[in-house]
C-alpha cells in the first residue's frame, strides 16, 4: 500500500502525517492524532457521527480519504470549546439534557455549529434540516431541536450569532 506524507491544518495546528492511500480522515483523526472526540458509527456516510468541519464544511469524515486534505484545514468536535469555555451549542445540549449515550453528539454539534455559522437564527424546519444527516437512537430528538433553537437565541443574544 502506498503511503503518502500530507500536511494537514487541524484544529488550528498545522500536522505532517503520513497516511496510506486508502486511509480515511476519520482514522487519522483518531489512531494518528488521537483527536477521538470523532465518532465512527457506520463507516458508511449514513450516521453523522463522524460529521467534522473541512474547510469550513460539515463533511462525514468516514467518506473522505486523508490524502484528499492535503493543504486543508479541518476542525474537530474538539475545537468548539475555546479558552475553557463551552461553545453556545454545548452549553446548550447539556442545559436540555439532549445527550443519552452520547455517540451522535460530536456529529450534532458540529452540524448544529455549521447551521448557526450560516444563520444565527434558523427556524425549526431549517434545524431538522441541517440535523437530517445525524442519527440519534437515543433522545428522540426533541430535546437536541430545543437545543438548537436556544443556542440560537443565546447566541443572537450575544450578538454573534455563536459565530466563532
Amino acid at each position: 500500500m502506498a503511503h503518502h506524507k500530507i500536511s494537514v491544518t487541524v484544529n488550528g495546528s498545522v500536522e505532517s502525517v503520513d497516511v496510506p492511500s486508502n486511509m480515511t480522515l476519520l482514522t487519522m483523526l483518531r489512531e494518528k492524532l488521537g483527536l477521538t472526540g470523532t465518532k465512527n458509527g457506520c463507516t458508511a456516510g449514513e450516521c453523522g457521527a463522524c460529521t467534522v468541519f473541512l474547510d469550513g464544511e460539515p463533511v462525514n469524515s468516514c467518506l473522505v480519504l486523508a490524502v484528499e486534505c492535503d493543504g486543508a484545514e479541518v476542525r474537530t468536535v474538539e475545537s468548539l470549546a475555546r479558552n475553557g469555555q463551552l461553545d453556545p451549542i454545548q452549553q446548550s445540549v447539556i442545559d436540555h439534557n439532549a445527550v443519552q449515550c452520547g455517540f451522535c453528539t460530536p456529529g450534532v454539534l458540529i452540524s448544529a455549529r455549521a447551521l448557526l455559522d450560516r444563520n444565527p437564527d434558523p427556524s425549526e424546519e431549517e434545524i431538522r434540516d441541517a440535523l437530517v444527516g445525524n442519527l440519534c437512537r437515543c433522545t428522540g430528538y426533541v430535546r437536541i431541536l430545543d437545543a438548537v433553537k436556544d443556542a440560537a437565541r443565546v447566541g443572537a443574544a450575544a450578538g454573534n450569532g455563536g459565530s466563532r
